[in-house]
């Protein structure tokens, strides 16, 4: 029974950090992607504004920056056509 609410906790903080994941936004080898610097200049002429543009372990090509009216964005696109996967963009 001591163990008990050890391990319901401990299983509840893993479910959290999986919620809180980056999306996986392809499979493709990365020798399918557009090259790293290709992506930044198309993001640019999207019109974002580039803080952090960067690689992540679920697939993705993740940016830290702001929208063409300045709000602050988190975009995760798909590096095979810059697609994107999940936007998160501050009122």
């Amino acid at each position: 029974m001591k163990l008990q609410r050890p391990l319901t906790i401990l299983a509840l903080t893993c479910t959290s950090f999986v919620a809180l994941a980056d999306p996986t936004c392809t499979t493709k080898p990365e020798s399918e992607w557009l090259p790293m610097e290709q992506a930044r200049e198309q993001v640019k002429d999207m019109g974002y504004k580039i803080k952090v543009f960067k690689k992540t372990h679920t697939g993705c090509y993740e940016l830290y920056g702001y929208s063409s009216d300045n709000k602050r964005a988190e975009i995760y696109f798909d590096p095979t056509d810059l697609s994107k996967v999940k936007e998160e963009i501050d009122d």
